[in-house]
């Protein structure tokens, strides 16, 4: 018996859902970790790209190619159209996928310099929870985070797992800009900023760690399945790390 899943739906000409369940937890992204791996593992011609999300995947295609692997025939009540023929391929796929197939996942630890002007909104959060500022930093350290999805800029890790203890909103007025490696707060959730963007989290560090490896493969130092550690340092370690010390 393969995998269970909720529905399978098309997204424009080229893509298509498949969604595993309906909630945000760990039971459900273990199936989207297993149909990811063995997606890429079992790769079909046309098929151009596979996007693990929170209780999805997402298979990008391309119609062209999957319609030239059908046989390109002329005749009206024979032609099958892409999305057809890369559903019937998944449906296949899934029906010899067990939900026991799961990667082993990574645990990478992430250094934050947290709080000054490296986490301007830090005593901001510490003030809104009523935790001290060490308290918040303990709480956000003290805890092993899965790394959902990549998303919103290239290598941006959404993170689960977060204390509720430490939650707090966005601010009301994004930032324009936010430097690379910033480890931000916004709501229930935490992440970190690869590159320089605009941004509405609450800022409480910044890790010298980069996680947008342009010239690398893969290009982004933390992938969905992974899980996350950070680990408080000293400025003087920071700068350390971005060799200035």
């Amino acid at each position: 018996m393969g995998i269970q899943y909720v529905d399978m739906t098309r997204l424009g000409d080229s893509a298509i859902i498949i969604r595993l369940g309906n909630r945000i937890d760990e039971e459900t992204h273990t199936k989207v970790r297993a149909l990811s791996r063995y997606l890429e593992n079992h790769s079909f011609e046309g098929m151009v790209e596979v996007i693990p999300a929170y209780a999805s995947v997402t298979v990008v295609y391309d119609p062209v190619r999957i319609f030239r692997t059908t046989g390109g025939s002329n005749s009206l009540e024979e032609i099958r159209y892409p999305y057809e023929e890369v559903e019937s391929r998944l449906k296949n796929l899934l029906d010899h996928l067990q939900e026991d197939n799961v990667p082993d996942h990574r645990v990478v630890e992430i250094p934050v310099c947290y709080g000054e002007e490296l986490g301007p909104d830090l005593k901001h959060v510490a003030g809104m929870t009523g935790w001290s500022a060490e308290e918040v930093i303990r709480i956000h350290a003290g805890t092993e985070y899965l790394v959902y999805m990549l998303g919103f800029a290239p290598g941006f890790p959404y993170l689960g797992g977060m204390d509720k203890r430490i939650a707090a909103p966005r601010k009301p007025t994004p930032r324009l800009s936010i430097p690379p490696g910033t480890v931000g707060i916004a709501g229930e959730q935490t992440g970190i900023y690869p590159i320089e963007t605009p941004g509405g989290w609450q800022l409480i560090g910044r890790t010298p760690l980069p996680l947008f490896l342009p010239d690398k493969e893969p290009p982004t130092l933390l992938e969905a399945g992974d899980r996350i550690r950070f680990y408080p340092i000293t400025r003087k370690e920071y700068d350390r790390w971005e060799g200035r010390g």
